[in-house]
């Protein structure tokens, strides 16, 4: 029987493709567990948007993901400059990419202005989080696909392991 596909951030595999030109790999007891219940499937919306790696912080001013989506926010680096249509431009493939491969659930890396599921940095490049969804993660969740982090993995092999009511 083939495993499902789980929509990785590929930073959290291990590809360096951060703002910083560095991956954030998860030290995760999980993750054999994970590979064996799934084919992961790796996907950057940043570098799928056409920004370089490295590139400058950016964070999402104004709103959330899906206020970026809906244009009422924006996404912006350090320096000012608006970088929301390269973020949404990426949620847009990430979300082609998640639908191609009959993803219904992707793990992505918590607090980014794109993956991040429950909180993000609050736009002021102060490291303050507050609720909300980054531009893919928001995108991803519109379009059905269950969206966890990294501190989730447990839950989401839970989750995989409960039968649906």
């Amino acid at each position: 029987m083939k495993k499902p596909t789980l929509l990785v951030s590929a930073c959290l595999l291990g590809q360096p493709v951060r703002y910083d030109g560095r991956a954030k790999p998860v030290d995760s007891p999980h993750w054999q567990a994970l590979r064996e219940r799934f084919e992961l499937l790796p996907a950057c919306p940043e570098c799928l948007g056409g920004l370089p790696t490295p590139r400058a912080p950016a964070e999402i001013a104004g709103g959330d993901g899906g206020s970026v989506l809906r244009g009422e926010a924006m996404v912006k680096t350090e320096a000012g400059e608006d970088v929301s249509a390269a973020f949404a431009a990426g949620a847009q493939i990430m979300r082609q990419t998640a639908q191609r491969h009959g993803c219904e659930h992707a793990l992505l890396k918590a607090n980014s202005p794109s993956c991040g599921n429950r909180r993000i940095y609050d736009g002021n490049f102060t490291s303050t989080l507050r609720e909300g969804d980054g531009v893919a993660a928001s995108l991803l969740r519109q379009h059905g696909i269950q969206v966890w982090n990294e501190e989730e993995i447990a839950s989401l092999l839970q989750a995989m392991e409960t039968p649906p009511r």
